[in-house]
């Protein structure tokens, strides 16, 4: 174990992108400022990494990205099996979906449901599934043990925004506690605003067992340090610009010199590019999602909204809302947003949040907004992740496709892509590790159906 007592001393990051999009910016950038979340402001400052890469150097793993799936990969390959990771980050540690996410950990993995499951792969597959992300949620759990995130336990409250909304709940509500032996309740409209908070939107609920919200940058932060303690190394500013591979070793080319390594793990999130390596291209659809956060309540605001909950929440709209108190007692909220990078600062993205905070909470409204910043998710094309080798002739491997859900699953997809790399990988026969990301025929068109998709989604969600 190499214990690292001080970094290469920074350099000065460039000025933050505000309409970088993946499906046609060139390269992730490089040196990136961070985007202006709530997180980030209120951090503190970034523990010791080692600086950009100077040099050529060899390597046994090297693992493109830094987010919480990277780094979780490097923590996992020394831990579990003495490896030694060299992590390499485009822009600042972190600087993509693992600083602009909501913080909220769910016992979730992509966007499919538990009944969802079962009609895609029958009931044995889909309980060996909610075994995996039950042992996820306590893998997550035991790495957060030692890092101040600011965690507020207590489970998740999965809140139906209409009545129609609460026939579907009861429904899976059933399939949770037959199927798979989850004990969740079924809450009504009164009981919701009784007992946990006064949203307006909320006509009932499922409130699971398992649900934690943190501090998205002190989790990352957290991760950085426990990584380099094991020995990893972390190094910003330090973009592929180049990947050649040549009799089992890939090359890999930055800025400041080349990484040859004998294994490559991609945790690039929904920043990975269309360009990175071949096995990516369009083979996942980044999604947008905005999120604010409010200036902290006043006693009298939290009483009129009964506020009593500190429980992460999401709502039953297919362009869903999340949100929660935070530990300072301020409100954060978010959902998706524009189609493309280029219109990602336009107000009415702000503005529809904005509104659906007041219709939830009537007695905020307005409220100063504190905060306000966007962010790419990394969607697949079916709906659910993989952890794979897309080739078994090379020992390249990536963790992608979470959704949304990347905050709690992030930490055991980056265990099972370090067990695939370990060679130690051979049980793990679920269609999310056995299969590789899947394609589609109209990949390079779905944006062209995307805002289409978007209307029918509030058709059907507010008006059918």
């Amino acid at each position: 174990m190499v214990t690292k007592m001080m970094s290469t001393p920074a350099l000065q990051p460039k000025p933050y992108d505000t309409t970088h999009d993946p499906l046609v910016t060139p390269g992730p950038g490089h040196n990136q400022d961070y985007a202006p979340t709530y997180w980030v402001a209120t951090a503190g400052p970034p523990p010791a990494d080692d600086g950009p890469i100077m040099r050529d150097m060899d390597v046994d793993v090297a693992v493109i990205g830094s987010g919480y799936t990277g780094l979780a990969c490097a923590i996992f390959l020394a831990q579990e099996h003495g490896i030694s990771a060299t992590v390499l980050e485009a822009n600042r540690v972190s600087w993509g979906c693992s600083s602009r996410n909501g913080g909220q950990a769910q016992i979730a993995f992509g966007r499919l449901t538990r009944s969802q499951w079962i009609e895609r792969w029958g009931v044995d597959i889909a309980r060996a599934m909610h075994d995996e992300v039950c042992e996820a949620f306590a893998t997550f759990e035991g790495l957060i043990r030692d890092i101040d995130c600011e965690p507020q336990p207590g489970g998740h409250l999965y809140v139906a925004h209409r009545p129609k909304a609460m026939k579907r709940l009861e429904a899976e509500a059933a399939v949770l506690r037959d199927v798979f032996n989850y004990k969740v309740e079924l809450l009504d409209r009164e009981a919701v605003r009784r007992n946990y908070v006064d949203d307006r939107d909320a006509a009932g609920a499922i409130h699971e067992p398992h649900g934690t919200g943190v501090h998205a940058v002190k989790l990352a932060y957290g991760y950085l340090s426990k990584a380099r303690r094991l020995g990893a190394t972390v190094h910003p500013a330090s973009p592929i610009v180049g990947w050649e591979t040549r009799n089992g070793t890939h090359f890999l080319r930055t800025p400041g010199g080349i990484v040859r390594a004998r294994a490559v793990a991609i945790a690039t999130g929904g920043y990975s590019g269309q360009t990175l390596h071949a096995s990516l291209r369009n083979r996942y659809f980044p999604i947008l999602s905005n999120s604010i956060v409010t200036r902290p309540l006043t006693s009298g605001e939290k009483a009129a909204c009964n506020f009593l909950t500190n429980e992460v929440i999401t709502d039953t709209r297919t362009l869903r809302f999340y949100y929660r108190k935070l530990p300072d007692d301020r409100v954060q909220i978010g959902s998706r947003s524009a189609i493309t990078g280029a219109d990602a600062d336009n107000p009415r993205h702000l503005q529809l949040l904005i509104d659906r905070l007041h219709c939830k909470f009537p007695p905020l409204q307005g409220i100063d907004i504190d905060y306000s910043w966007w962010g790419w998710v990394d969607v697949s094309h079916d709906m659910m992740p993989r952890i794979a080798q897309p080739d078994a002739r090379e020992r390249v491997f990536y963790a992608l496709g979470y959704g949304g859900n990347g905050v709690m699953y992030a930490a055991q997809a980056g265990r099972r892509m370090a067990e695939k790399i370990a060679g130690k990988a051979d049980r793990h026969e679920l269609p999310i590790f056995s299969s590789p990301l899947p394609g589609h025929p109209l990949a390079p068109f779905r944006r062209l159906g995307q805002r289409v998709l978007y209307h029918w989604y509030h058709l059907r969600d507010e008006i059918l």
